[in-house]
């Protein structure tokens, strides 16, 4: 593994405030994301996983700056993108794209795809006219699209086809890294294979890095190198994707996630772990180990601080009271 990694982030988090009132006075705080650390190394895939709710798109939009990070560190090449100017972030945003989760929802209905695809070139290049449309033409046929669609509209395209164009807007600026929000999640199952396997090809292609995001376990152990297992807006374990499924997780969140993933082979041995309650409120979060009171093995020290998040050897980290 790299000495140096391609993006590291340390210590990110996002607090949602309230308020209420005339003196707008603070009601609540929502801890989205609370001190998330993580390294991703270059031309890899690092998958984060959790129930909705656990902070996973707020992540991600943190990484990229659009919501606003409480406090932490994001490095990209050795640089920290939350303390650059405002000029010197949109210079940067060219390397760094995101992919959103409903193809419906990411386009402007009143633009055609030429539009849609040639906005990021009309900001950050100086291409007009047939190098526009060439290089518009060229994209839509890298995602497996005809280049001769550019004239027409998003309602006219299948939600497959409308998440190969929003791949191919991100891919307009020639980016190095791309955050992948939920890619696959509105389509149908043959269509998401299709989607999975087109943005492997264009990693292996491009030399790009992905930040994966999913609640789909099994789209996450086909695409991602290393996986995240979010809870609560924490990071309650990191491991290889080949470990944790193949019975190395340890965190009882991860093993009951894992355990809800259905089985292809119906005589294979597969015991489910049904978590009791519910995802707890976020505004009051429990103390300690905000996983405590649905978790199955709890200790007395569970409920009364929190466990930090430690690498036990491997590149393994977990944060869990139960591994010594």
């Amino acid at each position: 593994m790299n000495s140096a990694p391609f993006l590291d982030i340390r210590d990110l988090s996002v607090h949602f405030v309230s308020r209420r009132g005339l003196v707008q006075r603070k009601v609540q705080v929502v801890r989205a994301v609370d001190r998330v650390s993580l390294s991703l190394q270059s031309h890899q895939t690092m998958g984060v996983v959790g129930e909705s709710g656990c902070g996973k798109t707020t992540l991600g939009r943190a990484i990229l700056r659009l919501v606003k990070p409480t406090f932490g560190q994001v490095l990209f090449g050795g640089e920290d993108i939350l303390a650059l100017s405002r000029e010197k972030l949109r210079q940067r945003r060219k390397d760094m794209q995101i992919v959103f989760q409903s193809p419906y929802a990411s386009f402007d209905p009143r633009f055609n795809i030429l539009n849609i695809i040639s906005e990021p070139l009309r900001t950050y290049t100086r291409l007009q006219g047939s190098a526009q449309l060439h290089r518009v033409a060229g994209l839509l046929e890298q995602v497996g699209m005809p280049g001769d669609i550019m004239y027409r509209y998003p309602h006219e395209f299948s939600g497959g086809q409308l998440q190969r164009i929003a791949i191919a807007r991100a891919l307009a600026l020639n980016p190095k890294f791309m955050v992948l929000d939920e890619p696959t999640s509105a389509l149908d199952v043959s269509v998401q294979a299709q989607i999975i396997n087109l943005l492997q090809q264009l990693q292996s292609d491009l030399n790009l890095t992905y930040l994966f995001i999913t609640h789909d376990l099994s789209v996450i152990q086909h695409i991602s190198d290393r996986v995240a297992v979010m809870y609560l807006g924490k990071v309650v374990e990191l491991h290889t994707t080949e470990a944790l499924f193949n019975g190395h997780a340890l965190h009882p969140y991860t093993k009951a996630l894992l355990s809800s993933a259905p089985m292809v082979d119906p005589n294979a041995r597969h015991d489910h772990i049904i978590l009791q309650g519910n995802v707890p409120n976020p505004v009051n979060p429990p103390s300690g180990c905000t996983f405590h009171p649905r978790c199955p093995s709890a200790m007395p020290v569970c409920s009364q601080t929190i466990p930090e998040l430690r690498d036990i050897g491997e590149g393994h980290q977990i944060a869990c009271y139960l591994v010594t």
